[in-house]
């Protein structure tokens, strides 16, 4: 396997519900490189939210293999998991999942707090990150005191604040209605250009699917081409 961000083979998933047992992923070969972006679609219940935690280190496949920026993932104990995730990757999801409690610098920053940077360059870099997703006048706002696309753009930005090599989005504008989800989308094309990170996002979206580099389509456990 090559240098590739994210790539796996033969990623196989089934889950037991009540007397069956559902495969999900049947062999699934998928390679992201960096800057690209890529977009997943497929019916409901096809696998798409299940693949994106596999590739992102969240779920263990049953059989197959997973790299991020050519580190073995399957071969990793959970703390090392974390920490390859915590450097490589940032996740955004149809809810921002924004701390309520906290300004949109302090739920931007604590990714680096996590980290053990310093609170002062915590804040300068949640700081710059967020006037690179249009939020400096949010900056000492709380979720609560935001509109649906400012909280996504906060998500955005909280993800992609420890400069990771990918990001990994399920379904982030799946909450919001179209004019915002387009703006959303933008603001997740512009980084793609602006700081090189390749995007992975599962989305039901046919219309910002196509903006992004290639289109593949799960179906019956299977990845193609779109």
């Amino acid at each position: 396997m090559s240098n590739a961000v994210i790539q796996c083979q033969g990623l196989k998933k089934a889950f037991i519900q009540g007397e069956l047992d559902v495969t999900v992923l049947k062999g699934v070969d998928f390679r992201l490189d960096q800057a690209e972006t890529v977009a997943i679609v497929g019916a409901s219940g096809s696998g798409k939210s299940t693949l994106l935690q596999l590739l992102g280190g969240l779920e263990q496949p049953d059989s197959g293999e997973v790299q991020i920026t050519g580190q073995n993932l399957t071969q990793l104990g959970e703390a090392a998991r974390g920490r390859l995730r915590n450097r490589a990757l940032g996740f955004v999801y149809q809810f921002h999942h924004l701390l309520a409690e906290f300004t949109a610098l302090e739920n931007v920053a604590m990714p680096l707090l996590i980290r053990k940077v310093s609170a002062k360059k915590a804040a300068i870099q949640a700081r710059d990150i967020l006037s690179m997703v249009g939020l400096e006048h949010r900056i000492e706002h709380k979720p609560g005191e935001m509109s649906g696309g400012e909280r996504q753009r906060a998500a955005i930005a909280r993800a992609i604040v420890t400069e990771p090599a990918c990001v990994l989005a399920d379904e982030p504008t799946g909450n919001l209605d179209e004019k915002t989800a387009h703006q959303v989308f933008d603001v997740l094309l512009d980084l793609n250009q602006g700081l090189n990170v390749s995007m992975l996002m599962v989305t039901h979206n046919t219309a910002l699917a196509q903006k992004f580099d290639r289109i593949l389509t799960l179906k019956n456990g299977l990845l193609s081409e779109s």
